[in-house]
């Protein structure tokens, strides 16, 4: 079947089997590669992209089901001359990343969360990251970025 889905502004059309993942598109048919592959079951969120504004784990959604909407991926949420979005700036400044692998559905979860709550407590940034999970930080520092994003003061 060929779908037809705008990632980062950009028109993506492409011939794909009917049970190809969004995840799989994105990465495989755009090219884009920061949206990761963690565990095909929803558990982890490190696949979570922005489908028409809203978060969702991209493993679980078909292409097709995207076909005629706007994907937004992390590579969509820097600036047109390349300069970093506030999370990404906030997620360096405060550590919020180790290895790296769960930070762009993080990023992007937390950009869904801010669009909704832009100014968020502690314990609502740490729920509504819920579904998004990572073995290094603890959580702390990715609270405290996205606090930071959301133009806070982050308590230490």
């Amino acid at each position: 079947m060929r779908v037809t889905i705008e990632i980062n502004g950009r028109t993506v059309t492409d011939e794909v089997e009917d049970r190809t993942l969004l995840v799989h598109f994105v990465r495989e048919n755009a090219g884009l590669t920061a949206t990761n592959i963690g565990c095909d079951t929803t558990s982890c969120g490190a696949c979570t992209v922005l489908l028409d504004g809203e978060s969702v784990k991209s493993c679980t959604v078909l292409a097709a089901q995207a076909d005629g909407h706007k994907v937004t991926t992390l590579e969509g949420l820097s600036g047109p001359d390349g300069e970093q979005h506030p999370l990404q700036r906030s997620f360096r400044q405060q550590h919020g990343l180790q290895c790296g692998f769960c930070t762009p559905g993080m990023i992007m979860a937390s950009a869904s969360l801010l669009a909704h709550n832009p100014k968020p407590t502690r314990d609502e940034v740490r729920e509504g990251l819920e579904g998004n999970l990572c073995r290094c930080t603890g959580y702390h520092n990715i609270v405290s970025a996205v606090i930071e994003a959301s133009g806070q003061e982050v308590d230490r």
